[in-house]
C-alpha cells in the first residue's frame, strides 16, 4: 500500500487562540503577580507607570471556571469590534447585491488592463500617507471589501485586496513620521519637541514602502499566472460560485441610473467617513453607524423594499460570523493576563533583561521586548504608557539616545500589529474577507521577517549615529 505523507497542519484559528488563553491561565499560577503605580505624565496628560514604583501583589491566578468565563468577557470586552464587523459586512452586502459596486469595479479594471500591477502601489502609498500622519488603522477597514474586489477583477486574489489596504497603512503605521497615536505619545513621555527625528522617518517610509509593494506584487504576479498558487484557492474557488463576486469584463453591463446612484452615495459616505474620523474622532460605533445608512440608503437606490434590504443585511452579516466573533477569542488571552496581574511583571522582567545587555546590542534588545511586549499590549497609545517611563531612563543609563528609544517602541508597537492574532484590527480585517488566521500567518511570515531586519537595521543605525531629536 502506498502511503501518504502528511505535511505539518496549521490548527484551527480557534483552538490556537483557546491554547494560547490556557497558557497565560497556566502562566498566571508561575508568574508573581505585581503591579506598577500609575500616575499623570504631565507632558501627555496620559496616566503612565511610575518605573521607580513596582511592588509585588497578592497571586490571582485564572481559576478553572474563570478561564471558560474569558471567553465570553473577550467577546463583550471586543463587542464594539464584532459589531463593527457584523454591521460593515451586512452593509456592505446589500450594497454588492444592488450590483452597482460590481459594474463600477468592473470599469476600473478594464481601465487597468495590462497596467494591473500599477494599482498595488498606487494604493499601499495613499494608504501608507494616511497611516503615517493620522494613524489610520481600524478606519481602514471599512475599504478592504472595495480593495478584495477590485483585486478579484484585475486577477489577483483577497490577499491581495487586503493587503494593499492594510499593509499601505501600516508601511504609514511603522514609519510613523507624524503619527500622533505612537511617535506622538511616546516622545511627549520622552520629553522629546513632537514628531522630531522627522528625516530618518521619512527615510524609513520610503525603503518600507518599496519593499512592501514588491512583496504584494510578487505574490500578486504568481496568482494571476496561476490561481492555484494563491495561500487561498480554496476559499477564492467557494467565494467564486457567489455570482455577486464575479465580474465579466467582456460582457460587462452598462452602468444604470440607479447604479449611478448607488455609486455616489458609496462615495459620498466614504466622504463624510474622512471627514467625520478627521474632524470629530470617529471610531467604531459612529463607523458603523454610517454604513448602516449608506447601506439602507443604496437599497432604496437600487429598488429594494425594507424586507429586500433586512434580507441583504443578514445574509451579509451571517458570513462573516467566523470573524467577529474571533475577535473576542483573541481578547480573552489579554482577559486572563490582566486578571492575573501578570502583564505589569512581564514589563518589568523584560526592562530588567535589557538593562543587562551591553550598550551595542542594548538598543536591539530594547526593540525586540517591545516587539513581544505588542503581543500582550496591542494597543500603540496603551504601549507607550506602559513602557516608555521604563526606557527613557533606561536609554540615559545605557547611553542611547531617547530619540533611539522611541523608534525601537515605534518599530516594536507597529510590525506585529499585522502579524499577532491578538491584533483587533488584523482578526477584523481577516475576518471581514472571510480569511483563516493561518493563512495569513503563511502569506505574512516572510514579509515580516524582511520588516524584523530591517527595523534592526535602522536601530542599529540610530544607535551607531546618535539618533537625536532634530
Amino acid at each position: 500500500m502506498e502511503k501518504k505523507k502528511k505535511g505539518f497542519s496549521f490548527p484551527h484559528t480557534y483552538v490556537m487562540l483557546l491554547a494560547m488563553v490556557l497558557i497565560m491561565a497556566v502562566l498566571t499560577y508561575v508568574i508573581p503577580a505585581g503591579q506598577y503605580e500609575r500616575v499623570e505624565d504631565p507632558n501627555t496628560g496620559r496616566m503612565v507607570i511610575n518605573p521607580d514604583n513596582y511592588t509585588l501583589v497578592e497571586n490571582n491566578p485564572t481559576k478553572f471556571f474563570d478561564l471558560f468565563k474569558a471567553v465570553p468577557r473577550g467577546m463583550n470586552d471586543a463587542a464594539d469590534v464584532s459589531f463593527f464587523i457584523f454591521c460593515t459586512g451586512g452593509a456592505f452586502n446589500i450594497m454588492l447585491v444592488t450590483g452597482a459596486i460590481t459594474r463600477g469595479i468592473g470599469k476600473i479594471a478594464i481601465a487597468l488592463r495590462g497596467k494591473e500591477k500599477l494599482m498595488i502601489p498606487l494604493l499601499v502609498f495613499v494608504f501608507s500617507l494616511a497611516g503615517a500622519t493620522i494613524g489610520m488603522s481600524e478606519e481602514a477597514i471599512v475599504f478592504i471589501p472595495l480593495g478584495v474586489a477590485l483585486a478579484r477583477a484585475v486577477g489577483y486574489d483577497a490577499m491581495v485586496g487586503m493587503s494593499m489596504i492594510t499593509l499601505g497603512c501600516a508601511v504609514g503605521f511603522n514609519s510613523a513620521w507624524m503619527n500622533p497615536f505612537t511617535v506622538g505619545v511616546a516622545q511627549g513621555i520622552a520629553e522629546l519637541p513632537t514628531f522630531s527625528g522627522i528625516g530618518l522617518r521619512f527615510v524609513i517610509h520610503g525603503v518600507f514602502f518599496i519593499v512592501t509593494s514588491w512583496y504584494i506584487m510578487h505574490y500578486a504576479g504568481k496568482v494571476q499566472k496561476n490561481p492555484q498558487l494563491s495561500v487561498i484557492a480554496d476559499i477564492e474557488a467557494e467565494d467564486a460560485k457567489n455570482p455577486n463576486n464575479k465580474i465579466d469584463l467582456d460582457n460587462l453591463e452598462k452602468l444604470t441610473g440607479r447604479d449611478k446612484l448607488v455609486l455616489l452615495i458609496f462615495f459620498v459616505g466614504l466622504a463624510i467617513l474622512v471627514y467625520g474620523v478627521m474632524t470629530y474622532g470617529w471610531y467604531f460605533t459612529e463607523i458603523s453607524a454610517l454604513f448602516v445608512g449608506m447601506g439602507i440608503a443604496c437599497g432604496f437606490a437600487a429598488g429594494f423594499g425594507p424586507s429586500k434590504i433586512a434580507t441583504e443585511f443578514v445574509v451579509g452579516a451571517k458570513d462573516i460570523v467566523f470573524g467577529a466573533l474571533v475577535v473576542g477569542v483573541a481578547r480573552a488571552i489579554l482577559i486572563v493576563m490582566q486578571d492575573g496581574m501578570i502583564i505589569d511583571p512581564i514589563v518589568h522582567a523584560m526592562a530588567g533583561l535589557i538593562g543587562d545587555l551591553p550598550r551595542s546590542v542594548s538598543a536591539v534588545g530594547m526593540y525586540f521586548v517591545q516587539t513581544f511586549l505588542d503581543f500582550v499590549i496591542p494597543s500603540g497609545s496603551g504601549q507607550a504608557a506602559a513602557t516608555m517611563p521604563i526606557m527613557v531612563p533606561l536609554a540615559d543609563v545605557l547611553g542611547i539616545t531617547r530619540q533611539t528609544a522611541v523608534l525601537a517602541f515605534q518599530f516594536g508597537d507597529g510590525f506585529t500589529n499585522s502579524f499577532f492574532p491578538t491584533a483587533g484590527t488584523l482578526m477584523a480585517c481577516l475576518g471581514l474577507i472571510k480569511v483563516p488566521y493561518d493563512r495569513w500567518f503563511k502569506f505574512m511570515a516572510p514579509l515580516m521577517a524582511i520588516w524584523v531586519t530591517l527595523g534592526t537595521a535602522f536601530v542599529v543605525y540610530a544607535t551607531i549615529t546618535n539618533y537625536g531629536p532634530f
